[in-house]
């Protein structure tokens, strides 16, 4: 059927630059570029580690410490380069000056290998005293853990939303102030909220118990700022949802998921469907990228080289980062050397 083009796109034709399609076998080839280029930004959303200290294992079964560098693995093999890892919460299952020394001693050797930061955010398991302590290097108090980080023009902020000795979340009035002001002057490339408690609701009953309290407080603040992101946990389950107009994404946990197939208006805890979150930051959208963890059966393998070699054969460009303002480095990531099982181990 014969579509007759609208006005509006008639007079888009004379802003449109003439490109010269080149010839491939005799034929014409058109020349396109992707409709996005490379992102600004590319971090990676951790949440719900549940480190515990010793060898000891949640619900006596789920090796938390295990997932974790089963998850480092598994990235660090795509050759992914982030500028920061942002862990939202609940890092320790008991708040064990121990687990966080066992989280860092985890993180640290591939974040220096990924050249990235680290950025960690409290949860509602966490202790404040050892996790400032173990973590920052600080005085141990009981303050709330609120920082701003400046990932070259992307700032992130974290906020704590822990309350000392129960499991639902608030942020006190005086955060609120503290957020207001910092939020008061824009960013080069925006502002993402990394907080443990999601604003958003949860499809399980029971999570009400260990909600976000007085959120449309929250909402004041943030309504008209700079925030492009709210990055969040808790829910061991990943999410999506809006808040004060806010894109939220909510990473599942490393640890154990809430099954939501369990029958309505039950809580079902499993050993399985573990997963974290990429996050692309462009000039006018955030994207979030849900990766489970675990080994698949492949159903076809596209390499690197290939996949440029295709895009060059079909004339795609695909345009280098418009306003990064630091250029990561191009050099393959080194992975460390595997280290041979000695003739005792089990």
């Amino acid at each position: 059927m014969f579509r007759r083009s609208s006005p509006a796109c008639l007079r888009c034709r004379g802003n449109v630059t003439p490109q010269r399609s080149p010839r491939r076998n005799g034929f014409l080839v058109n020349s396109r570029v992707a409709e996005y280029p490379r992102p600004d930004h590319f971090i990676l959303h951790i949440s719900d580690t549940h480190l515990l200290a010793g060898s000891r294992g949640l619900y006596d079964a789920v090796d938390s410490a295990k997932h974790l560098r089963t998850l480092f693995e598994e990235f660090e093999a795509s050759g992914g380069r982030p500028e920061a890892i942002v862990f939202t919460g609940d890092l320790a299952d008991k708040g064990e000056p121990e687990a966080y020394e066992a989280l860092r001693a985890i993180v640290e050797p591939v974040a220096e290998r990924l050249g990235c930061e680290v950025i960690w955010v409290m949860g509602n398991h966490d202790d404040r005293a050892a996790f400032r302590s173990r973590l920052f290097g600080e005085v141990p108090t009981m303050r709330p853990v609120d920082r701003v980080y400046d990932v070259n023009g992307l700032r992130i902020i974290t906020l704590d939303s822990s309350v000392p000795g129960f499991h639902h979340g608030e942020v006190s009035p005086e955060q609120l102030d503290w957020l207001a002001e910092e939020l008061s002057e824009e960013a080069p490339h925006g502002t993402i909220l990394a907080m443990h408690h999601p604003p958003v609701p949860s499809v399980l009953d029971l999570a009400v118990s260990v909600e976000l309290r007085d959120q449309p407080a929250l909402a004041e603040v943030l309504e008209g700022s700079d925030v492009r992101s709210i990055i969040a946990g808790h829910l061991h389950y990943s999410s999506t949802a809006t808040f004060a107009g806010i894109p939220v994404s909510v990473a599942s946990a490393t640890c154990y998921t809430q099954n939501l197939n369990v029958p309505v208006g039950g809580t079902r805890p499993q050993d399985g469907a573990r997963a974290f979150n990429l996050v692309h930051v462009y000039e006018n959208t955030v994207l979030h990228s849900v990766v489970p963890l675990g080994s698949f059966v492949a159903l076809d393998d596209v390499s690197a080289e290939e996949s440029a070699r295709r895009l060059a054969a079909s004339n795609i460009e695909i345009r280098e980062a418009a306003r990064r303002l630091v250029a990561r480095s191009e050099e393959p990531l080194r992975l460390p050397e595997p280290v041979a099982a000695s003739a005792g181990a089990a």
